[in-house]
This record gives structure tokens, sequence and C-alpha cells, in this order.
């Protein structure tokens, strides 16, 4: 399964990729913007968005693009590697 992390801590960055690694996913965290943010978020099969920790655009960009790609879309405001996991899991209980 690929999913896409919105927002969270620069210095987690590699925590959040081994966290889904460990769970046998394919992770992008985006903690910044980049240019172009609707472009990469492509066609994952579930996005994690970290709330307290993430621009109002970001999650308008990330919203908007799941709705209109029908991926399930999943919000936490805590942004710890135990939260993501959590999360995690219950995108894996919904496919």
């Amino acid at each position: 399964m690929s999913i896409i992390l919105v927002g969270g801590h620069d210095r987690l960055h590699d925590t959040y990729k081994g966290v889904g690694s460990k769970r046998g996913h394919k992770m992008k965290v985006y903690t910044q913007m980049p240019p172009k943010f609707e472009k990469n978020i492509g066609s994952p099969d579930g996005i994690v968005l970290f709330t307290s920790t993430v621009s109002h655009k970001m999650v308008g960009i990330a919203v908007k693009e799941a709705k209109r790609k029908g991926i399930p879309v999943i919000r936490c405001h805590n942004s710890s590697a135990g939260s993501l996991e959590k999360s995690i899991m219950e995108l894996e209980g919904s496919k």
C-alpha cells in the first residue's frame, strides 16, 4: 500500500518513513509544501493528515485531490510516530 503523510515535524521525517516501511508500506512524507503539491500527490492508497503541524493550504489541496480521486483520508491531531502507526492501521482496516 502506498501512503502519503501530510504534515508532521521535519526532524521526524525518517521516523515516519520507518513506521511505514515497518508495516510494509511505501511512504511519501511532506512536512513542507513543495511546488505543484497537487501533482506530487499522485494516486496513493491513502492519505494521513497531521492537522496540528500543517498549513491550511496543504490540507485543502490534499483533501481536494483525495475527493477527486476517491482516496481515503485519515486526520490525526497528534504528529507522533505512534499516532502515525494507529492511522496506518485504520487505513489498513478500511481496505
